[in-house]
């Protein structure tokens, strides 16, 4: 068995930021709706072990989403931005 089956790598898309306060945050329950600064057509961040790898967009298909890969970040932009 080759031995890079055995790596695990966490992939994160970050989709957009917010502010509130903790308080706002504590009274959340259930079904609550964090409203980001991203609009669909926006680029957003893809991360390996937090780490920004890629950009890419956001496509919405009935209630389906996933993201597009638009660009490969070189590991030297990575530092730069991590």
């Amino acid at each position: 068995m080759n031995s890079v089956n055995n790596v695990s790598v966490e992939i994160s898309v970050v989709l957009g930021r917010t502010t509130l306060p903790i308080h706002q945050l504590l009274r959340m329950g259930r079904g609550a709706v964090i409203e980001l600064g991203t609009r669909q057509d926006d680029e957003i961040w893809i991360l390996a072990n937090n780490v920004p790898i890629a950009r890419g967009t956001i496509i919405v298909k009935g209630e389906r989403m996933a993201v597009s890969i638009t660009s490969v970040i070189s590991s030297t932009d990575s530092v730069a931005h991590g």
